[in-house]
């Protein structure tokens, strides 16, 4: 039997990068509104990190969707490293 991990559904797993990259951007904008300086680095490093973090769970999953498309059997990919018992 083939052991599956958690999964989240399609359209929570592709919204989650939007949704840190609008943490993010709400982090700024507060460490913005922030006058002192504590309170606004406090909310600009998370902000900043959720941003970032964000944009680069995009760019991956477009290189990997692309890379997938070189392949004549894009499922392949997820075979390896498994032991040849286990294909």
């Amino acid at each position: 039997m083939k052991e599956q991990g958690l999964r989240l559904a399609r359209p929570i797993y592709e919204g989650l990068p939007w949704v840190y990259i609008a943490c993010g951007l709400v982090g700024l904008a507060a460490s913005y509104q922030q006058s002192s300086a504590l309170m606004s680095f406090a909310y600009g490093l998370p902000g900043l990190l959720a941003l970032l973090g964000g944009i680069v769970v995009l760019l991956r999953r477009r290189d990997y969707r692309r890379m997938r498309t070189w392949y004549e059997r894009p499922d392949a990919l997820s075979d390896v490293g498994r032991k040849p018992e286990q294909l």
